[in-house]
């Protein structure tokens, strides 16, 4: 056995003599200081780590070596985007996420004549133009897990009726003087055929309104607004692309705020066929519709001459400003070559543009005043957007270039995030976080709101029952 040294020896009987002399106390008592400073240090530790990461530490959205600006942002990290909202790969940024819904959610599709939407399939515009989400939908929720075939079971009933389909104008717009014709016919069937419209004067039953003023079903404001929404539709509920922020009544009825619908698969071929690395080479890009002069040969002013002012100011501007007054075929190429594409209004205030440049990298320019915009809890609009007021279009070039020198860098990495391209496209199958589930998704929150009212009605008459 080792000899125990002095200095131990020492130590040894120092701590026994201590320990006898003082009173033994509680083990509460005898390590609360140890606890007490303890708790001190990690609280101080952890709050100055917290506190010192660096802001170029914190995620950001990958660039996916897309040079927007003159000089290369740097920035190498990527953003994590849960496989629950869409999944993607740097090379696909448009790739599809897996199809899951998870709603608790039952709605009946109802199956209509042919007259009603299958009829107009035969002419291949019905389905990919821009007013083309009747269809989409109407697709997309025959094969959705929330489909039910037994209509008892259902929380909502889909009418899918296609108002947009008839190509029949001179100009070959679709022609909206048809469809309130035709939206009659079709509630006459179903309230004729089956029970349910009639049991709630169909309050369950969706409808989709793509038209320029949704339920209103022109696209001439001053038209829409005198005739207003059908009477036998005004307790039913829309999925629209019209919306402000103001009252209008095109939007009195119960309603979903949907994207206008663009061809997922044309925004694929054009992001494909672009080079990774693929400059923008446009600063400020429109191609559409634009009046020379104010009133159009029918003596009204379109989009409330927005458009011919910036011809006007701007078409001159060449180094700056690409303003082209007809659409061609390679429309969307143009887009992926743009930096800032300008969405000003036409008849309503929203338009594909919105869509496309969100999907295509170029920064919205919104020039529609009140305009309201979809799916907000998902698309931080102010944060991948611009919006200038219509009496500002004549600053343009001053606003966007302040823009360039400011926080452009800032509203392109935003852009990038896929689940906001994914809200805003519609799919052949409901897929998580697409256009249709988020349309599903507002319809379970509208369904729990009205359980809710429904049991505190229900809670006040019996509580006034029983004080009587």
């Amino acid at each position: 056995m080792n000899a125990i040294s002095p200095q131990s020896r020492g130590f040894y009987i120092k701590m026994k003599i201590v320990k006898n002399k003082r009173p033994i106390r509680p083990f509460f008592h005898k390590y609360l200081k140890w606890v007490f400073w303890v708790s001190i240090s990690l609280y101080l530790f952890t709050s100055l780590l917290i506190n010192h990461i660096p802001n170029n530490a914190k995620p950001t959205s990958n660039h996916l070596h897309r040079h927007l600006l003159p000089t290369n942002p740097k920035t190498t990290s990527t953003q994590f985007v849960p496989r629950a909202l869409f999944e993607t790969t740097p090379q696909k940024p448009l790739q599809q996420p897996k199809p899951s819904i998870n709603l608790d959610l039952k709605i009946y599709v109802y199956d209509l004549p042919d007259q009603y939407n299958n009829v107009w399939l035969s002419n291949n515009r019905c389905s990919t133009h821009l007013f083309a989400s009747e269809v989409a939908i109407h697709r997309a929720l025959m094969g959705s897990e929330v489909r039910t075939l037994d209509p008892y079971e259902a929380d909502f009933f889909f009418v899918p009726v296609y108002l947009t389909c008839n190509f029949s104008t001179d100009n070959g717009f679709p022609s909206t003087h048809q469809s309130r014709h035709l939206i009659s016919s079709v509630v006459r069937f179903v309230s004729s055929n089956m029970p349910f419209w009639n049991r709630s004067d169909g309050a369950d039953h969706v409808f989709v309104a793509s038209h320029d003023y949704g339920p209103c079903f022109h696209s001439i404001e001053e038209d829409a607004i005198s005739d207003g929404i059908p009477e036998v539709l005004r307790k039913s509920i829309f999925l629209q692309t019209f919306g402000v922020t103001f009252r209008h009544v095109c939007q009195e009825a119960e309603h979903v705020l949907i994207p206008p619908y663009v061809p997922p698969g044309s925004l694929r071929s054009t992001e494909e066929g672009f080079p990774v690395d693929g400059k923008r080479n446009i600063p400020v890009f429109f191609r559409g519709k634009v009046e020379v002069h104010p009133k159009n040969f029918s003596g009204r002013v379109y989009s409330k001459g927005v458009r011919t002012m910036i011809w006007r100011k701007f078409k001159r501007n060449r180094k700056f400003f690409y303003l082209r007054r007809h659409r061609i075929e390679d429309y969307q190429s143009e887009i992926r070559r743009s930096v800032f594409c300008l969405c000003p209004l036409g008849w309503a205030p929203w338009s594909p543009r919105l869509v496309e440049s969100v999907a295509l990298g170029c920064v919205p320019v919104i020039i529609a005043d009140g305009i309201r915009l979809p799916f907000t809890e998902t698309v931080r609009w102010p944060e991948i957007s611009l919006t200038v007021a219509e009496r500002d279009v004549g600053k343009l070039g001053r606003i966007l270039r302040h823009v360039v020198n400011t926080n452009l860098t800032t509203i392109q990495r935003n852009l990038w995030d896929p689940a906001k391209t994914g809200a805003l496209l519609f799919n052949d199958r409901v897929e998580t976080g697409d256009a249709t589930w988020h349309v599903i998704r507002s319809l379970r929150e509208r369904l729990l709101h009205r359980s809710y009212r429904l049991s505190m009605i229900s809670a006040n008459e019996e509580l006034t029952r029983q004080t009587d």
